[in-house]
């Protein structure tokens, strides 16, 4: 294959050969250094800093460009679970809610506990099929956090339509190296500390625009001060929900977003189909290597993940070496991105050898 060198230049000095992006981003120099700069401005302006929404605001206008979708349909929070939460409390008593088996928990939990939901579980290559009249919603994540399988997404938000389904996309594991139609769907959430690069404490939330036409927009449970039209008159007693997403927007931790605003400006620099074509060519150079020694990796090419059963049992060997990867579900899962290399995947299949 064709060599490839970290994209990003001088904003990564990983101390490890990091292949673990999966379970948590490494953080550009830029992000880092905002977020130093923002603890020392606190010692004099307090922990919510000289101006606590303007990273907050930057960083919704800038994953709204990164993924097509207007910024007033981006809300803001800290936790994956707490969306799927707000998900679980807009639908009628007795829902059939359609998840594949074995999706993230985060997506999947708050959805089986809340009261008169009826979960239903099925094989995620069959996730499409399965989506029938009473189906009230179905939601999956874009890209498994196990394996790296990648949904069929197109084929859900096809059967969904047929049947007056609402759809719930985590993209979570693949927002930041996977070329999205974010649009096409009534929600979508991500966990930003991933392929995102941001610090973790947050997450958005994406507004189908179906939802919220003519002022009726599913009720906002959890929304605090944050959350309403006119901020500076709603911090006693109830409040008038803003006219926007922002209506869901949670009360965000000040730091995390200061760093996020940075890290998906790098990411707008690059491009993610750029990101996109650089990872998903290091991981088909391991998944090659691997083959080569008689193993079988998964999924099948178009995946920055692969997961390979059979050699879990190296990741301690792989730690001591100063590799970084992890395990999950007796799986070994090497996760390839923009700072990685095509050295990275070279010293990884030597140890492996």
């Amino acid at each position: 294959m064709h060599r490839r060198e970290p994209l990003g230049g001088a904003e990564f000095a990983a101390e490890t050969t990091y292949l673990n992006s999966a379970a948590s981003g490494l953080l550009p120099r830029r992000s880092a250094d905002a977020v130093r700069a923002a603890l020392e401005e606190s010692a004099s302006y307090g922990t919510m800093g000289r101006d606590y929404f303007a990273a907050a605001t930057a960083s919704r206008a800038a994953f709204a460009r990164l993924y097509g979708v207007p910024a007033e349909r981006v809300a803001l929070g800290s936790s994956v679970a707490v969306h799927s939460a707000f998900v679980a409390a807009s639908l009628p008593e007795g829902a059939e809610v359609l998840v594949p088996e074995g999706d993230f928990s985060s997506l999947v939990n708050p959805l089986a506990v809340h009261p008169g939901v009826r979960l239903r579980t099925v094989p995620l290559e069959a996730l499409a099929d399965e989506v029938r009249p009473g189906t009230a919603l179905v939601a999956f994540s874009a890209v498994q956090s196990l394996d790296g399988r990648i949904a069929d997404m197109a084929a859900v938000r096809e059967a969904a339509k047929a049947h007056g389904t609402r759809t719930y996309l985590d993209i979570t594991q693949a927002a930041g190296w996977l070329p999205l139609r974010v649009a096409d769907f009534d929600f979508v959430t991500a966990g930003a500390y991933k392929w995102l690069l941001c610090p973790r404490g947050v997450t958005f939330l994406a507004i189908g625009e179906d939802l919220g036409r003519d002022g009726q927009w599913p009720n906002a449970r959890h929304a605090g001060w944050v959350a309403g039209e006119d901020i500076g008159a709603s911090n006693y007693g109830p409040i008038l929900p803003a006219t926007t997403a922002r209506r869901y927007d949670e009360p965000h931790a000040h730091y995390p977003y200061v760093g996020a605003e940075q890290s998906l400006g790098l990411l707008a620099e690059l491009g993610v189909e750029t990101i996109h074509a650089h990872n998903t060519a290091l991981a088909d150079h391991y998944r090659a290597g691997l083959a080569e020694r008689g193993l079988l990796p998964r999924p099948a090419p178009g995946s920055a993940i692969v997961s390979t059963p059979g050699i879990a049992d190296a990741e301690h060997r792989l730690a001591e070496a100063g590799v970084r990867v992890s395990v999950r579900g007796g799986l070994l899962r090497a996760a390839f991105h923009l700072y990685n290399s095509t050295d990275d995947v070279d010293r990884l299949l030597s140890l492996l050898g």
